[in-house]
């Protein structure tokens, strides 16, 4: 089985491409997503995350995601701290997942793969990218954050062109060059160099 991770800035449009790769018939796991999920079901993650954050981390037994976002934003070993936890059960997960799937190929969509090195643990990494001014515009019509804002949450992540330096295939999502015809040669190259 080939694992392969995918990742790419805010508002790239990844979550897009995913999209795309599974109705192609390919499996991807949605790492944030599983996050979310075990931050809020796994009992042990929860006491670590409280212990982390404080009580106010969490509402009525619910992740406060408002409250933690504006905390890791503030305090970045808060957030190194904070994945550090969260990682490995999300990656246990994925492990467990990949297993039950009855595809050579597995994709695994994740925000921070360069960030938090677990590109790593993958046999290929592919990149989405997309200029600043389309990012900015499809982060704001999605999240409803202004400029400020958006700029300090892309300045937690790495830029692109750190990211280009570490990924083994780049997928442009500019708008401007179509992306069926790029994911079908990603698959093709992933393929080819991973037997």
């Amino acid at each position: 089985m080939i694992k392969i991770g995918i990742t790419g800035g805010m508002g790239s449009g990844k979550t897009f491409v995913c999209h795309i790769l599974e109705k192609l018939g390919y499996p991807v796991f949605y790492s944030d997503q599983e996050a979310q999920k075990l931050m809020n079901k796994n009992l042990d993650l929860k006491l670590k995350i409280e212990k982390l954050l404080g009580n106010e981390a969490y509402l009525n037994g619910i992740i406060n995601k408002s409250f933690i976002s504006q905390k890791i934003f503030e305090i970045p070993s808060l957030r190194n701290e904070l994945n550090s936890i969260v990682h490995p059960e999300v990656y246990l997960a994925f492990e467990n997942w990949s297993i039950s799937q009855g595809n050579k190929i597995v994709f695994n969509e994740s925000a921070l793969l360069f960030e938090t090195e677990s590109y790593k643990r993958f046999d290929k990494t592919v990149l989405i990218t997309a200029d600043i001014a389309i990012k900015m515009k499809r982060i704001k019509k999605r999240d409803h954050l202004n400029e400020i804002e958006i700029k300090h949450r892309m300045n937690s992540q790495l830029t692109d062109e750190m990211k280009l330096k570490l990924a083994d295939y780049v997928i442009e999502n500019n708008e401007d060059k179509l992306l069926l015809p790029q994911i079908m040669q990603c698959i093709e190259y992933l393929k080819i160099t991973s037997l």
